[in-house]
């Protein structure tokens, strides 16, 4: 977990909201890095945080940054000592310089792993959107304490954020992503570091929830982050939040999933859940709807039962002609999970038209179900005579 920075006399908002993150960072660390500045050399802020971290009895290792000259070991190092945090390392985030060093000294502190210890029953779950949409409160919700910064200013979740979290319904890691502005908006290298973050997080999570303001509907911006989630083969759920805060009549909530699903096509597999992060409306039913989706973006398939549904779809919607010619399909099987990628044997592939992709996925969908995850479907040419 990378927390904001610690000032421990500033009476801001947000410096304080960092404060509070960065003591439940320690909390939950097995190794703590204590960063200073070599040039700047022991400040009384640096004098408090490690007052602060020899009392959570953390193992820490001490890292001077900004030490960009080669040699020797610089004189302004051993000043670091008098902070009683053991041996500093003298670094260079520019050129890399003593890196190794800390790792390995991150790598000597860091608590045994037991043997057999699984990981495989943990749903990695990034929440995404753009910025300022909820996404931080309804982890804070979820986790019942502010495991993440809160604010009303946009784009101050800068990092992805990890959050360990179980409860009745499993095991779930949260990742809390800086949200996505679009290219005009992002303006200085920090947000454009935030952005590859946030996609990065996409890439490494299981299922995506990608949560809309229920005020503003489906923007631009939403779409754009949604295609990212769907061209990464993500489980997704769409939570629609601030639900509480929408006047409602008769059929309010099946006329804004017709709404989402008109802007965002694409997203047809994917359930919509309406909710509260500030009231925590609906949030219990969002785990369950997590597993589900997790559960079917890992679906595997077996090639009998498979080509049973192909044998039963062609049968009632015979496979296209083109100049004469009629496409056959000779037989399927699954590639992959994670999404489900299925592989079809064709005679020809120029025959295989999109339509008939299209035919042969929805009743793929209607079989097995594979909702909130994308399918994905590869064509593969094979002559009769190679049949066998």
């Amino acid at each position: 977990m990378i927390p904001g920075g610690i000032e421990p006399e500033s009476e801001d908002t947000i410096i304080m909201q960092m404060r509070k993150q960065a003591d439940i960072a320690i909390d939950l660390a097995d190794v703590i890095v204590f960063l200073t500045d070599i040039k700047q050399g022991v400040t009384p802020a640096d004098k408090d945080i490690s007052l602060m971290l020899k009392k959570s009895k953390k193992p820490v290792v001490l890292v001077c940054n900004k030490s960009d000259t080669f040699g020797k070991t610089p004189d302004e190092l051993y000043e670091f000592y008098n902070l009683g945090m053991g041996e500093p390392y003298a670094v260079s985030s520019v050129n890399a310089k003593g890196i190794g060093d800390v790792l390995d000294a991150i790598y000597e502190k860091l608590p045994n792993i037991e043997e057999g210890q699984e990981t495989e029953d943990i749903i990695k779950v990034a929440m995404i959107g753009k910025p300022n949409v909820g996404k931080s409160s309804l982890i804070n919700k979820i986790l019942g304490e502010n495991r993440v910064i809160v604010s009303d200013i946009a784009g101050t979740t800068r990092d992805a954020i990890d959050s360990e979290f179980e409860n009745e319904f499993g095991k779930y890691v949260f990742i809390d992503t800086a949200g996505i502005r679009r290219k005009s908006k992002v303006e200085d290298n920090l947000e454009k570091y935030s952005v590859i973050r946030s996609l990065l997080a996409v890439e490494r999570a299981d299922v995506c929830v990608l949560m809309l303001d229920a005020k503003d509907g489906v923007t631009a911006q939403d779409a754009k982050i949604a295609g990212e989630a769907h061209e990464a083969g993500k489980g997704i759920i769409i939570a629609v939040n601030k639900w509480d805060e929408v006047e409602k009549t008769n059929n309010t909530m099946e006329n804004y999933k017709k709404e989402v699903y008109n802007k965002l096509s694409y997203l047809s597999y994917a359930p919509i859940i309406f909710i509260s992060a500030k009231t925590g409306q609906r949030v219990n039913k969002l785990y369950e709807m997590i597993n589900m989706v997790a559960s079917q973006n890992a679906l595997r398939v077996s090639t009998s039962v498979l080509n049973d549904v192909l044998s039963e779809a062609v049968t009632i919607v015979q496979p296209p002609t083109d100049k004469g010619k009629r496409l056959k399909i000779f037989y399927m099987t699954q590639a992959s999970t994670k999404p489900p990628t299925f592989v079809v044997f064709v005679n020809d592939k120029q025959l295989f038209h999109f339509s008939y992709e299209r035919y042969l996925l929805n009743q793929i969908r209607k079989e097995f179900g594979l909702t909130g995850t994308p399918v994905r479907m590869i064509v593969r040419e094979k002559k009769d005579e190679e049949r066998g």
